[in-house]
């Protein structure tokens, strides 16, 4: 019986540590994803061969390929007659393409898109499908968008997901276009809630009786518990589908543009179709994940095609490049998404781009994928894809930090409460119009100020709480929404505004809040109105107004400062630098060891992200707990003229210096492989480089 007890405690003992092994080995956590989504045309189906496409994932030093599967269609011989069967497809060939990536030691994901069916699936089962309020459904050529809470979603597609697993070895899914669908993206078109009677009484059970909103109003209750319906019922779609896969096979990674239950976040660098255009998308995309979701891993995809009506024309090359390299700075993998497979291609003016990145990225792998930042300063995100105000004022914050070399980290809002500690290790917060907040993150908000942090907010940030505005920044609004078109602001205060010698009188456009900021210790940046206008002889009349466009109240350990304008926006949409000097002024003044962390000759286009890094080798299971040296990443922006993106202008004898706590046993170049010369002293490196052409990682390893 002793040794049958102890058999069995072996036995016990070996199946716990390989569980323990196999958790440690998922192979996504090396986060080195080097994928290539071939987002295959139902025809293709029929010419796509297995040996030319890993013999270009090859080529292309692709890891991980992302292909199609299931959902619209079948892109293999489905038994599943709710399954559209892809007329085109070739006995087996996803079969083949699966084997043979794997003999490349590629990992293969395949992409299920469960928001539409066949016109075929839709006249045998109408009820499955979206109907709007005025009775429409959503409809691309024969293909009929459907309802999340019918049978479809809620049952077939586990079905569906089963079949693929069941029949081939996969190393992942994705799925593409999760949850509810109330546009047509393809044509532009808003439809509205949906109405299926599936919706309707799932609806009625969560709350309690109900009926379902016909508009979206943010204002109406109905609505908002609406809101916490869909998240409800696709929150519990993901942890089902979480626990079938996982009970079939851990190793399949789950991945999509969430983050609940969840292995890869993915993310997508698209083209603008609207002025400014936006550089820094895949630094936004990945710097708000990798902070808001620390326990994850992110793929931003570079999205070839221009737009939905422009899928076979890829965007420009320097575009893709700054992209990919963005990502590589800020801790993803790469990953860029194609119509069909590379071919016959199209557009193929961006394959040279892959294969020097991509195989760049595989050379020097053991410098990417395990960063720890470095930055004092967050910036909070108004959500994963802002749009509209909010995103102009984020981005314009954004900008003026990235061209002054100033390290920041990125937290979407709705994370503030889930990141509680690491809110409050930081010695500056800036809010951009972050207009709403959860009770608990405005806890951690006026916690981390009691603690030492400071807070900048501007333009209509937090309007819906005025006792956190009054209790944080003095603040009481009066008129949030306010023109600000022809009023001046004046840079009163000289020993905060230091950089406006010669300006007496800085021009405003777009909004300026008017507040009442007698609760605050400081009133800066008198408001003059809008005086005359006309021609010369009759102008002037700027006579202060008795309002303020900055407030700053002190708090016992922090300052918190509100600037009630589209201080962001202006800056976004037209560049003057008077508007970025008054936040890198407010900032010097609440964090003055912190105004040039990063001190640097280079141009503002130059992009500089310092990241300390643990070596990212298979054999190396340290998590990033203790670092091996900094990474300085360098993105030559200066190709980018503002709605053109042309080759970069090589810059030569750039100089940076920057605190490095330990002395580098070396410094050495990624780009060239040569050392690159440094001086260090008292906890300060500085570098001296010969030269930057597209991209460079100075690499300073410790001992």
């Amino acid at each position: 019986m002793k040794y049958l007890f102890l058999t069995i405690l072996l036995l016990l003992s070996t199946i716990t540590f390989a569980q323990n092994t196999t958790n440690k080995e998922l192979w996504w956590k090396r986060n080195n994803l080097r994928v290539i989504q071939m987002n295959l045309p139902d025809y293709e189906a029929a010419t796509i061969h297995a040996d030319s496409v890993v013999e270009d994932l090859v080529k292309c030093s692709a890891n991980t390929l992302l292909i199609n599967a299931g959902g619209i269609m079948a892109f293999y011989p489905t038994n599943l007659d709710f399954h559209y069967q892809n007329p085109h497809v070739k006995n087996n060939v996803l079969g083949d393409i699966i084997r043979k990536c794997h003999e490349q030691q590629i990992k293969v994901i395949v992409r299920f898109d469960f928001s539409r069916v066949h016109e075929s699936i839709f006249k045998a089962h109408p009820e499955w499908c979206y109907i709007s309020p005025k009775g429409e459904r959503i409809i691309n050529t024969d293909m009929y968008v459907v309802s999340i809470n019918a049978p479809y979603v809620q049952e077939k597609s586990f079905q569906i997901i089963e079949e693929v697993m069941d029949k081939f070895p996969i190393d992942g899914i994705f799925l593409n276009m999760p949850g509810y669908q109330v546009n047509n993206p393809y044509e532009g078109k808003y439809h509205g809630i949906d109405q299926n009677e599936f919706d309707k009484k799932r609806f009625a059970a969560f709350s309690g009786g109900q009926q379902l909103p016909t508009e979206e109003n943010k204002a109406d209750p109905l609505f908002q518990r609406y809101l916490e319906f869909k998240k409800h019922t696709v929150e519990d779609w993901s942890e089902r589908l979480h626990k079938l896969v996982k009970s079939k096979n851990k190793q399949v990674a789950i991945c999509t543009y969430s983050d609940k239950f969840v292995d890869i976040i993915r993310h997508e660098s698209q083209s603008m179709t609207t002025l400014p255009y936006w550089p820094y998308s895949a630094s936004d995309n990945v710097g708000n994940a990798v902070n808001s979701f620390p326990d994850h891993i992110i793929s931003n995809a570079s999205i070839q095609q221009i737009s939905f009506q422009s899928r076979y024309n890829a965007v420009e090359p320097q575009e893709v490049q700054i992209r990919l390299y963005e990502n590589i700075a800020n801790g993803s993998g790469l990953d860029m998404s194609m119509m069909g497979d590379m071919r016959g291609y199209e557009d193929e003016r961006n394959f040279e781009v892959f294969r020097k990145v991509y195989a760049f990225h595989k050379k020097h792998e053991p410098y990417f994928g395990k960063y720890k930042s470095i930055a004092k300063i967050a910036v909070v995100a108004p959500g994963a894809w802002p749009s509209g105000d909010p995103m102009q004022e984020y981005r314009g914050i954004q900008l003026m930090l990235r061209e002054a070399h100033i390290p920041f980290d990125i937290i979407e809002d709705g994370q503030i409460h889930n990141l509680a500690e690491k809110v409050k290790g930081y010695k500056l917060l800036i809010l951009p119009e972050i207009t709403y907040l959860k009770p608990e993150a405005l806890q951690v908000l006026k916690e981390a100020v009691n603690a030492g942090t400071h807070v900048i907010a501007t333009n209509r940030t937090l309007f819906d709480s005025p006792e956190t505005l009054q209790t944080l920044f003095g603040a009481k609004i009066e008129k949030k929404d306010n023109d600000g078109a022809g009023n001046y602001l004046v840079p009163d205060n000289r020993a905060i505004f230091k950089s406006f010698a010669g300006q007496k009188m800085i021009f405003w456009k777009f909004n300026l809040g008017l507040y009442d900021l007698s609760g605050a210790d400081q009133k800066l940046l008198p408001v003059l109105a809008k005086g005359r206008p006309g021609p010369p002889e009759i102008i002037g009349g700027h006579d202060p107004t008795g309002y303020y466009a900055m407030g700053i109240k002190n708090h016992p350990k922090s300052k918190a400062l509100i600037f009630p304008v589209n201080l962001g926006k202006i800056y976004y949409m037209h560049g003057y630098q008077e508007h970025k000097n008054l936040l890198l002024d407010a900032i010097s003044y609440v964090l003055p060891e912190n105004t040039r962390q990063i001190r640097t000759n280079a141009p503002a286009r130059v992009e500089t992200i310092l990241k300390e890094f643990t070596r990212n080798t298979v054999n190396n299971n340290n998590s990033g707990q203790t670092s091996d040296g900094l990474i300085l990443h360098l993105i030559n922006l200066t190709g980018f003229s503002g709605n053109t993106y042309f080759e970069p202008l090589p810059l030569y004898n750039l100089n940076f210096q920057f605190e490095c706590e330990k002395k580098p046993e070396k410094v050495f170049s990624l780009a060239s492989g040569k050392p690159v010369k440094f001086v260090w002293k008292n906890g300060q490196i500085q570098l001296e480089l010969a030269g930057l052409n597209g991209f460079d990682g100075i690499v300073m390893e410790w001992n």
